[in-house]
């Protein structure tokens, strides 16, 4: 049986579901309902008289006919669904839709001073910014890119760099500093409450230092563990602790006063951010304007 033209949309679907195993992850990846997925598959399997998947409660399996479909589509599908960016190029406004995987800080210090320009100059792109500071594997997961420190990128994806090297800050406030002195060596904290870092792939951070030839990674002591930034600096100001954080997202307090950084002189600057994304995947064209407006405007250096 041959594929009639209407059954481009329903292929596309059969793809998605086959890499992710999952039709809901499919749908966001599509911008669909799991269940519009589900009759969109039945309608195909119906029509070409082979059935594709086999589907329980908890798993979702290619038969050999599935395999070898998606095996035979691959490229060819890939380069039918890249056409809309190669008609972008001939659009006043271009169209389409991205989807981000980001950080808290990110979002906040690196999209959100962007985003309004963005929006101003392309309208017509959708940008789906999805804020998780769990460490997910983009291409599965249904997304365009994903955002991140440099040294925690996949070494199976392409990178390019959205920023200068981020700097961090050790800080408290002014009435917990009263309390619990001031601490002038990394080994001080030891005698400090320390707001613990939960990380994207779930240890827990050890806080890092560096001064000339010393360098130090402490597990310091605390009772409370975040992994979001704005959580945390609102602890710090009300006394609960010592935060560890990217200065930009501390930076109004210690202006204010409301936070006194510490250890200044021990903490060094960080690896830049990075946006990543499969290399085997058509990068779309608003994630191209996404990225050459954010190093136009470079809200965090470049």
């Amino acid at each position: 049986m041959a594929f009639a033209r209407s059954d481009l949309a329903d292929l596309a679907a059969f793809a998605a579901i086959a890499r992710h195993r999952n039709f809901r992850q499919a749908g966001v990846e599509l911008g669909v309902s799991a269940s519009a997925l589900s009759h969109a598959l039945k309608g195909l399997e119906e029509r070409l008289g082979v059935k594709l998947l086999n589907r329980t409660n908890r798993s979702v399996t290619l038969t050999a006919a599935g395999e070898d479909l998606l095996r035979t589509l691959g490229d060819p599908l890939a380069a039918v669904l890249a056409a809309e960016d190669v008609l972008n190029r001939h659009r006043d406004s271009p169209r389409g839709r991205v989807r981000v995987n980001v950080p808290d800080m990110v979002a906040e210090h690196l999209l959100a001073p962007v985003l309004p320009e963005f929006q101003r100059r392309w309208p017509e792109i959708e940008l789906d910014i999805y804020v998780d500071n769990r460490l997910l594997d983009v291409f599965d997961e249904g997304f365009d890119a994903g955002v991140r420190f440099g040294g925690t990128v996949p070494d199976d994806m392409i990178a390019q760099r959205l920023s200068a090297e981020v700097g961090w800050t050790i800080a408290g406030s002014p009435a917990y500093l009263a309390q619990h002195g001031v601490p002038f060596h990394p080994h001080d904290l030891a005698g400090h409450r320390c707001l613990q870092v939960r990380l994207g792939d779930d240890r827990t951070y050890r806080w890092e230092f560096e001064r000339e030839a010393e360098s130090l990674a402490l597990a310091v002591p605390g009772t409370i563990t975040h992994n979001n930034s704005a959580f945390a600096t609102a602890m710090a100001l009300r006394g609960a602790g010592l935060v560890y954080l990217p200065t930009a997202s501390v930076a109004p307090h210690l202006a204010s006063g409301a936070l006194q950084a510490v250890l200044s002189d021990w903490v060094s600057p960080g690896p830049a951010l990075h946006i990543y994304y499969p290399g085997r995947r058509n990068l779309p064209l608003g994630l191209r304007l996404l990225i050459d407006l954010i190093r136009e405007m470079r809200p965090l250096g470049f």
